[in-house]
């Protein structure tokens, strides 16, 4: 069945994978901009001597302006292309670095921290989006998990650049951490440049040729390319025949802004009201579910296990770090060979119960003061687990899947959206983890954070169906088809056989 559609060739295309590397590099340097602040803050909290309120602030606000430059990335990138929106974001995170290595006081490295955020609202939203768009169905979820692997070796180097920087002067060792990130940004905002641009956005703009041949280009074969172009075509309301090296696309599909904006939040199809409950909820509980919490504040988690020397717990954070890489790794393995759904209810569920066994560790460490070596250790192994879960699965597969399961014509601002509600969940979580962990302990919020886990669960059950080797263009349908991946699976297999 699949072969006639095109799709059975699983080899990965080396011109589409260049691409969508070059593309995730954008990933690492807001890794990076965020696993260096765990280590960065202990520093910055010693020199300002500010209080845990504005430690929450200066974390949480990267995440707050990003609501800004993910709700804006949306329309630039249909406006202007995926390939220069990916330049914005560099030279965004250039001044933000710049700003933030200069940081002679606690105003100005916020305003360093803002900038950094809006470039971050930027990178989440386009980085899937164009490695989603440039790859095909096969390999889709690999290529298109490429900017969490960016993400995730970004943290890596933002921790191990907090190991290796701690013992320089104090006034030296935290600003050379935060604006070293200035170097490969600008190197990145040069190099974009070569990229081509994507083959479904050029289309969508009616510059056929163009995207016609960086179509063949990205595809594994001609008939690949032909069956990919044909099926966008149809979707723009292009004669699937036309050869034409300028097309015009009618108005009702060219349309921008305040029309997409209606049709997609106050007057969706049933089939689009789908994809946006599901687009969104699974950004929400990313973040709801407590990841950030580790990812910046896991030196005050270790410390509270027990681990009171703080290059001692900055070692710590870089296991944290290590098993987040390396668990990202095996989910792009995995990801189209296992499918989206069920790697994401076996990384929850894996998430649940690593959550209340950390609550359970940490609370027995804390009431010991730090004695009972065993507690001290295993709060930390399952705060790798609960790492690695995450990592697996719903890391991952929250990017592929809204990157992949909106229409073109709303894609821009459907990720758009999705990354604005993911990143003020993270905002939530990061600016709040201190407040909440003097208000009902440290044990009691990753106790809550187990319970959110088991909503979550119950809604990617019942509201994501599952998309592996489908075609950008066929996710509306699936969506309409049935609230059971299952029932659509059966349906292509009975059409298959006739």
């Amino acid at each position: 069945m699949e072969k006639g559609k095109g799709q059975s060739s699983s080899k990965i295309n080396k011109y589409a994978c260049a691409c969508s590397i070059v593309a995730s590099m954008i990933s690492i340097i807001f890794g990076y901009d965020t696993g260096v602040m765990s280590g960065a803050m202990i520093f910055v909290k010693k020199e300002f001597h500010i209080s845990d309120v504005k430690t929450e602030v200066l974390a949480g606000i990267l995440n707050l302006c990003a609501l800004i430059g993910s709700l804006s990335a949306g329309r630039t990138s249909d406006y202007i292309g995926r390939r220069y929106t990916i330049v914005i974001a560099s030279i965004i995170f250039l001044l933000g670095s710049v700003v933030m290595g200069y940081g002679p006081n606690y105003t100005i490295l916020l305003i360093g921290r803002c900038i950094a955020g809006v470039g971050v609202g930027f990178a989440l939203m386009i980085a899937p989006v164009y490695s989603a768009e440039v790859s095909s169905p096969s390999t889709r979820g690999f290529l298109s998990s490429l900017p969490e692997i960016g993400i995730s070796t970004g943290i890596l180097l933002g921790y191990l650049s907090n190991y290796v920087f701690a013992g320089l002067p104090l006034r030296v060792g935290w600003r050379i951490m935060l604006g070293i990130a200035a170097i490969p940004s600008l190197f990145l905002a040069i190099g974009i440049l070569k990229m081509p641009e994507s083959p479904r956005w050029l289309i969508m703009k009616g510059r056929l040729r163009e995207g016609k041949e960086i179509m063949y280009k990205v595809s594994n074969d001609p008939e690949e390319a032909e069956l990919r172009l044909r099926e966008i075509k149809t979707n723009l309301g292009i004669d699937v025949n036309c050869d034409d090296e300028i097309v015009k696309i009618s108005n009702s599909v060219k349309s921008q802004g305040e029309g997409v904006w209606k049709e997609l939040l106050l007057r969706p199809t049933k089939s689009l009201r789908r994809i946006l409950i599901a687009g969104v909820g699974i950004h929400f509980f990313e973040h709801a579910t407590g990841i950030e919490a580790v990812i910046l504040y896991s030196h005050k988690i270790f410390a509270k296990a027990g681990v009171h020397d703080h290059k001692h717990q900055i070692l710590a954070t870089c296991g944290v770090g290590i098993t987040k890489f390396s668990f990202i790794v095996l989910s792009t393995i995995l990801i189209d060979r296992v499918g989206r759904r069920k790697l994401v209810l076996t990384s929850v569920s894996g998430m649940i119960v690593a959550l209340t066994a950390l609550g359970t560790f940490l609370t027995l460490a804390e009431q010991s003061g730090g004695k009972l070596i065993w507690a001290l250790v295993l709060s930390i192994i399952t705060t790798y687990g609960y790492v690695a879960f995450f990592n697996v699965g719903l890391a991952p597969v929250t990017w592929v899947y809204t990157a992949e399961i909106f229409p073109l014509r709303y894609r821009g601002l459907g990720v758009g959206i999705g990354v604005a509600v993911n990143r003020l969940m993270n905002a939530t979580v990061s600016m709040t983890f201190l407040s909440m962990i003097s208000a009902m302990t440290i044990a009691g919020t990753f106790f809550m954070f187990a319970g959110i886990s088991v909503v979550a669960l119950i809604f990617f059950y019942f509201f994501l169906p599952e998309t592996k080797g489908k075609s950008l263009e066929e996710m509306e349908a699936l969506f309409t088809k049935s609230k059971d991946s299952k029932n659509v699976v059966s349906k292509e297999v009975e059409i298959g056989k006739r």
